[in-house]
């Protein structure tokens, strides 16, 4: 079949969303074939329509995405000939629709806030070979802050037993440092059958505003540092938190594939 898709870089978290419809069950396949056609993207999501949102998004995986969910929210304002607005999307592993407020740049780009789910928790647990580690945990993904190194190829073995152990739809290690705020992510995605260490990561973005709060006893603001950029978060006392980052639409394409 045909597929068109839009390959964006929110961050350079570069992200493939495809337009034309595919069956929930053979999304992650097709997800495969086109990352193997995008060897520099990082995800796959899936566009449609929702009742009372703008645009409807669902990972490959069904986990959430913050960067997707402000990306989708720029196909919907690009749509609909707009260069700014407010875009309701519904996206995979949240039960509640989240806004996106996106605005056009001159140089062509988009800059995005998105307001993102609260979590479900934020607590230390012990961890399988590793000890106790902060987890802060939304619907759809699960992040492990970890503030002190570990061996890249340990990691990723510890990113897929931390997923089974706490049932997590999807599963983020955020390597964070304190002192500089540089945040290295590891996200695995079994459902989709990926394990990528990320250029950036908004739900993992905002799990570290999650933590900075906590240790905080209140609210945090922070800019976190990106391999590939910055991400922007607000945590407020209330659990509310609003994530800005950067969206460049990089190029539409159609492909075949057969599925």
């Amino acid at each position: 079949m045909r597929l068109d898709y839009f390959l964006l870089d929110p961050t350079g978290n570069i992200t493939i969303l495809v337009t034309s419809p595919v069956p929930v069950e053979k999304q992650a396949y097709a997800a495969a074939r086109l990352m193997a056609r995008e060897q520099n993207a990082e995800q796959v999501g899936f566009l449609s329509s929702a009742p009372s949102c703008d645009i409807a998004l669902r990972m490959a995986g069904g986990e959430f995405c913050g960067n997707a969910a402000m990306c989708s929210a720029v196909i919907a304002a690009d749509r609909a000939s707009l260069t700014e607005g407010k875009m309701r999307v519904r996206v995979s592993g949240a039960e509640e629709p989240v806004m996106a407020r996106v605005s056009r740049l001159r140089d062509g780009s988009w800059e995005g806030t998105v307001d993102m789910p609260k979590p479900i928790s934020c607590m230390d647990m012990m961890l399988p070979e590793e000890g106790i580690c902060p987890v802060v945990s939304f619907e759809g993904i699960s992040h492990v802050i970890v503030t002190k190194e570990i061996p890249s190829q340990r990691a990723e073995i510890l990113s897929r037993s931390w997923c089974s152990h706490l049932g997590a739809d999807a599963l983020g290690i955020m390597f964070l440092d304190p002192r500089t705020m540089r945040l290295k992510p590891l996200v695995c995605v079994p459902a989709a059958g990926t394990l990528c260490w990320e250029n950036s990561c908004a739900s993992g973005t905002a799990a570290v505003g999650v933590y900075l709060a906590r240790e905080a006893g209140g609210e945090a603001s922070a800019v976190i540092r990106q391999p590939a950029g910055e991400l922007a978060i607000h945590a407020g006392a209330d659990g509310s938190l609003r994530l800005t980052g950067s969206v460049r639409i990089l190029y539409r394409k159609a492909v075949e594939i057969v599925l």
